[in-house]
């Protein structure tokens, strides 16, 4: 089973996902999102660095509440900026923040929360995965950037993938 099926989750979601957007329950929408949700984890196996091991499963939905209120408080913050201050006087920089975390998923999510969050941008990982740069619009105390980015996001991911 797990040879047709490498990723269960990913399929089910695939399904789901084509149903909603065909906007259809017929045999054949179902039958095709079927067929997609069976081949696409297939073909894409090898794109995937390793095996999702979810370690605290309740660590996830705090990880969430936490990054959706980041990203609204962000989105105000950098209207704020852009509205305030002419592109000149806004003190953006690339931050360096050193990274305890080393699966390859858990790096993943974070590059997803980094750059989904308004002001922020993921722009290097380090070869050996020590460090990664970020681009950050406003930067008034790159220490508290870094240690904000370590304790809200890297130490649950470690704790949910580690």
């Amino acid at each position: 089973m797990r040879r047709l099926l490498p990723s269960p989750v990913l399929s089910l979601a695939l399904l789901v996902l084509w149903l909603l957007l065909t906007q259809s329950l017929t045999a054949g929408s179902v039958v095709l999102g079927a067929i997609l949700g069976v081949l696409a984890p297939l073909l894409t196996a090898s794109l995937r660095p390793t095996p999702v091991r979810i370690r605290r499963p309740g660590v996830i939905a705090r990880l969430l509440v936490r990054v959706i209120g980041d990203s609204l408080r962000s989105n105000v913050a950098v209207i704020r900026t852009i509205l305030a201050q002419s592109p000149a006087a806004i003190p953006s920089a690339f931050v360096r923040v050193p990274l305890d975390v080393r699966d390859p998923n858990a790096l993943a999510v974070l590059a997803m929360i980094v750059t989904a969050t308004p002001g922020t941008a993921w722009a290097e990982l380090a070869y050996d995965r020590s460090a990664l740069l970020l681009h950050v619009l406003t930067v008034d105390d790159e220490a508290a950037i870094v240690a904000s980015i370590k304790d809200r996001y890297e130490r649950p991911l470690m704790e949910i993938f580690e």
